[in-house]
């Protein structure tokens, strides 16, 4: 099991004090949560991708290549890569360098975003959404596995005897997420590739998310890639924590009710009932992300959203020395203990290479055996 924070780098006023970062400053502080993720044991750090302010991080793989080099150890990922609006040969150019730089950490999140403006921004229609994440998605999966292709489709210029570079790290392109928060065409989409399937679950009540994930689920046997509890499963989620719950809710509720995404709508408590937020003890956060594997089934990767709605630098990595000395490796030990053992690990580049070296090695042995007899006959 995978645990890490996502981010989607918003440039919100702090409600308590007033003060607004700038730009610089909510990007250097990114990048400090980032590295504070690796110090305090997590696995994963993801960085969204907007175009639009409130939020600054238009470009992903600039910030992650940076992360790349101050770590060592951590997954680096997007938790939005905007395949409508990208174009297909420029996201597998871009992720293939990044594996290079970063010696095989990095995987991708493809999604269609929730800002609607930025598909004119681009020459993008957003009512052809879902057509251009199907089409450019297809493009970026053979790019990554063809030396050379040759591709017409609907949104960009043909290819002819193409090939992106640099080619993926040691032959195995990164891993891909495909996440959605509305959508089964997206969730049928990671089925028929045997990706990953990435459920926000933030916004929405479970049911919506059992839901895309049932069918992924059902969709990814259906492709042949494994059984229904083999498909990759990734949640979102959102936690504020202090040593007392009280001490909790009252130091959230500002953030919250001016939040730029959830802001005066419904209140912290509805909202955490409704919805997968936790606010409240460190053991408050065990106990209700615990009760996810009841209603999704065993999954491999957990994102937190820490960093949102203002909270100041210093709250964030208090957060994560909360997250990573008190609630993870809890957590880490309760889901390995109840995972079967056919359920695979969260996707790493190593598990790749190696399942990818055992499939040949496989194919190799079937094709030695096939020949044997023609062989002895021969002899005979």
């Amino acid at each position: 099991m995978q645990f890490g924070i996502f981010t989607v780098g918003d440039v919100t006023t702090d409600p308590t004090t007033g003060q607004t970062p700038t730009e610089h400053e909510r990007i250097k502080a990114m990048l400090t949560i980032a590295q504070k993720a690796e110090e305090v044991g997590l696995d994963v750090f993801a960085q969204g991708e907007h175009h639009n302010p409130p939020f600054v991080p238009s470009s992903p793989t600039t910030m992650l290549g940076y992360i790349a080099a101050k770590t060592d150890r951590i997954i680096l990922s997007t938790s939005t890569t905007l395949i409508t609006t990208n174009d297909p040969v420029k996201i597998a150019e871009d992720f293939a360098m990044l594996q290079h730089v970063a010696d095989g950490r990095v995987d991708v999140m493809m999604g269609r975003g929730n800002t609607g403006p930025v598909y004119p921004w681009f020459g993008k229609d957003i009512r052809q959404g879902i057509e251009l994440a199907l089409e450019n998605y297809n493009l970026v999966h053979r790019l990554w596995r063809e030396d050379f292709v040759d591709w017409e489709g609907q949104f960009r210029t043909p290819l002819q005897g193409f090939q992106s570079t640099p080619r993926p790290l040691d032959g195995v392109p990164p891993f891909v997420w495909h996440g959605s928060i509305r959508s089964p065409e997206i969730a049928e989409q990671a089925a028929f590739y045997g990706d990953g399937f990435f459920a926000n679950n933030i916004f929405w009540p479970k049911e919506h998310y059992m839901r895309l994930i049932q069918l992924y689920r059902q969709r990814f046997e259906h492709y042949g890639h494994g059984t229904a509890d083999q498909a990759i499963v990734g949640l979102g989620g959102q936690v504020f924590m202090r040593k007392n719950s009280q001490d909790a809710v009252r130091e959230f509720r500002p953030y919250f009710d001016n939040a730029p995404v959830y802001g005066h709508g419904p209140s912290l408590e509805e909202f955490t009932e409704q919805t997968p937020l936790t606010v409240g003890s460190p053991q408050e956060v065990i106990d209700r992300t615990l009760t996810f594997r009841d209603y999704f089934g065993d999954y491999q990767r957990q994102l937190f959203l820490m960093d949102h709605a203002g909270l100041p630098l210093k709250t964030v990595l208090e957060q994560l020395d909360i997250l990573g000395e008190e609630v993870v490796p809890v957590l880490r030990k309760e889901f390995d203990a109840l995972r079967p053992a056919n359920v695979p690990d969260g996707p790493t580049h190593e598990a790749l290479v190696a399942a990818r070296d055992a499939a040949e090695l496989a194919e190799d042995l079937a094709d030695a055996s096939a020949a044997v007899p023609e062989s002895a006959e021969v002899q005979r």
